[in-house]
């Protein structure tokens, strides 16, 4: 049965990547929600997609006490996700505001998953690979998954496969059934994003992805179901 993926919580229910997010998405039946990772100036994980704030502020520039409330620590959401999986996308790419080379916050992320999840609830992703890398030089048996957005698909599958990691979060325009077959048969899974119309979803269904990543976990939860 495939996967459903509350991407930044619930959050067509709730602002995005928010503890309300994330509690809705539990209630809405999401088997796992996706959340984003920042580092603030005094090494906090933090949850917030982009690099500055509504106001202007950049967040890497911040202390974690100098953040609006609504911006949660990663600890903080993943005591909100309790009952779930989490995936947790570390932000940063070089062209990125706060672009760290030394991906200083894969310490944060490897104790807290190993504090509030364990390997068996957690999958490390990013579009960057050596974020997702670092997290697992940290501990081993944390998994990764690469995002892609439009790539060749054989340029995904094999960039996952010389990472080791387990699954590939694919673009939905990039996904079709063969893109899932080639997946497959490198021992890797697909989870598509952002996935939220019914229709989609019941095509992606019958291509056998293994995740959709959805604004609307009760919506895809109930296709699933009836699948």
């Amino acid at each position: 049965m495939a996967a459903v993926i509350a991407h930044r919580g619930a959050s067509q229910a709730a602002p995005e990547n928010t503890l309300e997010a994330f509690r809705l998405a539990r209630e809405f039946g999401a088997d796992w929600v996706e959340l984003d990772v920042r580092r603030t100036t005094d090494g906090v994980a933090v949850v917030h997609h982009d690099a500055h704030l509504a106001d202007g502020r950049r967040i890497g520039h911040l202390h974690a006490d100098e953040l609006p409330d609504y911006v949660p620590s990663l600890a903080e959401a993943l005591e909100a996700c309790e009952g779930m999986g989490v995936h947790l996308e570390i932000k940063n790419l070089p062209d990125d505001p706060d672009y760290d080379s030394e991906n200083l916050v894969a310490d944060a992320v490897a104790g807290l998953i190993a504090a509030y999840l364990g390997p068996e609830r957690a999958v490390v992703s990013s579009f960057n690979v050596d974020a997702a890398d670092a997290v697992r030089t940290v501990d081993p048996t944390i998994r990764t998954a690469l995002i892609c957005g439009i790539v060749a698909p054989a340029q995904a599958v094999a960039r996952a496969t010389a990472h080791s990691m387990v699954a590939v979060h694919a673009f939905d325009a990039m996904c079709d059934a063969a893109f899932v077959r080639r997946a497959h048969d490198a021992g890797l899974a697909v989870n598509v994003w952002t996935i939220n119309v019914r229709e989609r979803m019941s095509e992606l269904l019958a291509m056998g992805v293994d995740g959709l990543i959805t604004d609307v976990p009760d919506v895809a939860r109930a296709l699933v179901d009836a699948a």
